[in-house]
C-alpha cells in the first residue's frame, strides 16, 4: 500500500498534506481530545474567548503553563522534516496544518497555511499589533502591548473566535487545484477543518491517509490507509521517492 501511495505522489500534479496533533505527538505534543489529551487533564474553559477576556490572568497562567513552558520545546520530528524534503523535491505544493506549533516552518516547510493560527505571535486584543512571542517576557502576566497597554493574547483560534484569513479561503483553495490530499494525524473531529478533505473528496481528489488508527475519514473518503506512526510511514515515502 505504501508503493502505491508513492506511485500516486509522484504522478499527481498539485499534492497537499493536511495535518493535525498527530503529527507533532512524537515531538512531545499531546493531543487535545481523547484518553491522554490535554483536555482529559485541563478544563478547555481557559481557551474560550469570553473567559479569556474576564479572566486574562487566570487563562494566561494556564497558557504559559500548557503552550510555552511545556509545548515551547518541542521540536520537529522525522514527519515534519519529510515533509519539508518533499516540499523541496515538488511532491508536496502546501501544507494546511491545524497544529499551532510552528513545526512545520521550523523543519523548513515553506507553503504553510495555518488554519487555527500560531502560539509563534501574540496580538493585541485592542489595537492588534503582533509581536514575536520570544521577545515577550512571560514572567509578568498578562503580557500587556507596548503600544496600548491592552492584555496580548496568543494569536491562535480560542473557542468563540473565527479561521483567520487568508489561512481560510487559502485551505479551502486547495480543494480546487489539489488533484491529492495526504493526511496526516488527523481524527476529522474538529469543524470546520474537518470539512476540508470531505469536500476535496467530491472534487475528485485522491486521499491518502496516515494515522496510528482509524479516522472519521478512513472509512468513508480515504483511497489508501496507511497505518502506523507518522514518523516511519513519512520517511519510508520519501525514500520510495527518492528511488525514481
Amino acid at each position: 500500500m505504501i508503493e502505491k501511495a508513492a506511485e500516486i505522489i509522484r504522478n499527481a500534479k498539485h499534492i497537499t498534506a493536511f495535518t493535525s496533533a498527530g503529527i507533532s505527538v512524537e515531538s512531545g505534543i499531546p493531543p487535545f481530545r481523547g484518553e491522554n489529551g490535554l483536555w482529559s487533564i485541563f478544563n478547555p474553559i481557559f481557551l474560550d474567548i469570553n473567559y479569556f477576556h474576564h479572566n486574562p490572568l487566570k487563562s494566561w497562567k494556564l497558557i504559559k503553563e500548557i503552550f510555552y513552558d511545556f509545548f515551547g520545546k518541542a521540536k520537529p520530528n522525522a514527519a515534519h522534516f519529510a515533509l519539508s524534503e518533499m516540499e523541496k523535491s515538488g511532491y508536496i505544493n502546501s501544507v494546511i496544518t491545524q497544529n499551532i506549533d510552528n513545526l512545520h516552518q521550523e523543519a523548513g516547510s515553506k507553503e504553510v497555511y495555518e488554519f487555527h493560527g500560531t502560539s509563534r505571535d501574540l496580538i493585541c486584543t485592542n489595537c492588534n499589533k503582533i509581536y514575536s512571542a520570544t521577545n515577550i517576557d512571560l514572567s509578568q502576566l498578562p503580557p500587556k502591548c507596548e503600544k496600548c497597554g491592552t492584555v496580548l493574547k496568543p494569536d491562535f483560534v480560542f473557542f468563540g473566535e473565527p479561521i483567520p484569513e487568508p489561512a481560510r479561503t487559502n485551505s479551502f483553495a486547495e480543494i480546487e487545484i489539489a488533484d491529492v490530499f495526504v493526511l496526516i494525524g488527523t481524527t476529522g473531529e474538529i469543524m470546520p477543518a474537518s470539512i476540508i478533505p470531505i469536500e476535496a473528496k467530491r472534487n475528485n481528489v485522491k486521499i491518502v491517509e496516515i494515522n496510528i488508527q482509524p479516522s472519521n475519514y478512513t472509512n468513508k473518503i480515504t483511497d489508501i490507509f496507511l497505518e502506523g506512526k507518522a514518523t516511519k510511514i513519512m520517511q519510508k515515502l520519501l525514500e520510495l521517492l527518492k528511488e525514481k
